[in-house]
């Protein structure tokens, strides 16, 4: 929703518009990258796909927003702040919430 606004229309958070339009960005991606992990059904081999599938639709996305009046595609978004919030999630799926899933089914 946010990529298709033009500059103009886009919120302005002022001091703090830089950390959490960046926050949402890796976010968002590393939500998007737990949401392809569970279309896989937490497959362990499926840890790299789900990764880059997000980041994959995160390259589209900034290529989308530019052709947006206002705006413009940065790689630096994609590989710093989409890549890490989807790698950063998936890290924290892998050793931390997978063994909760793991214990829960077993009760």
């Amino acid at each position: 929703m946010f990529s298709s606004q033009s500059g103009d229309e886009l919120p302005n958070f002022l001091g703090w518009d830089y950390f959490i339009k960046k926050s949402s960005h890796a976010i968002g991606y590393g939500l998007l990258a737990l949401s392809f992990l569970h279309f896989f059904q937490y497959d362990k081999k499926r840890y790299w796909l789900a990764w880059l599938m997000a980041v994959a639709y995160s390259t589209t996305d900034e290529f989308h927003q530019s052709f947006v009046a206002g705006r413009s595609a940065s790689v630096y978004d994609v590989v710093v702040f989409d890549n890490l919030g989807a790698l950063i999630l998936l890290w924290l799926h892998f050793n931390f919430w997978r063994k909760d899933e793991k214990e829960n089914n077993q009760t």
